[in-house]
């Protein structure tokens, strides 16, 4: 069984903004016992138009968008659907998709993943990684290959690159996790293995 801190790693509401992408993390729920975890993302105009918008699947959780303003673009396995304010799409675990900002304005949306695995440090990871060290990434917000192995490698279970088989993922992130370390590469958030 998973035992979580009494106390919160971020507080409530606390934003980290992508300057790569033009995408910005709002912590609402921080919780680490729940059964799903979500928070909220704003894109700005041109948000997620380059770095990771790439497809990808969560191989053990659904995750569900919620607009709540502006417009947000879908690819779902390659069809692309556009949702607007109060509309929502739910994408089952497994399933290949990718998001971007759909529109010239902002776009506010909720994510929620369920199960919530630790989901809150892995998305807390990713945006603070950007925020603490951005020489770590190249002018698209892409971090270096060592880097992605590392973080994928300690969450492992919560997401991987659609075109790639999981397995090959795996092994590969898993071998090239000590030399991350000698490089110097650090996590901002580990993985709770209490």
């Amino acid at each position: 069984m998973t035992m979580y801190h009494d106390s919160p790693l971020v507080a409530e509401g606390h934003r980290i903004r992508n300057a790569f992408n033009g995408e910005t993390f709002i912590f609402t729920h921080v919780r680490e016992d729940a059964s799903a975890f979500q928070f909220d993302v704003l894109l700005e105009p041109g948000g997620m138009q380059t770095g990771t918008g790439m497809h990808h699947v969560h191989p053990f959780a659904s995750e569900a968008f919620t607009v709540k303003s502006g417009k947000l673009a879908l690819s779902i396995q390659g069809e692309c659907r556009i949702l607007g304010a109060g509309e929502n799409c739910v994408i089952a675990a497994g399933i290949p998709h990718f998001f971007r900002n759909g529109h010239a304005g902002e776009t506010l949306f909720t994510a929620r993943f369920t199960p919530g695995q630790q989901f809150l440090r892995f998305f807390l990871n990713m945006a603070s990684g950007t925020a603490d060290h951005p020489d770590w990434y190249d002018e698209r917000g892409e971090p270096p290959l060592l880097l992605r192995a590392l973080a994928l490698h300690h969450y492992a279970g919560h997401g991987y690159a659609a075109a790639i088989p999981i397995w090959l993922q795996r092994a590969l992130f898993a071998s090239l996790t000590p030399f991350a370390y000698l490089a110097g590469y650090r996590l901002s958030v580990t993985q709770n293995r209490q």
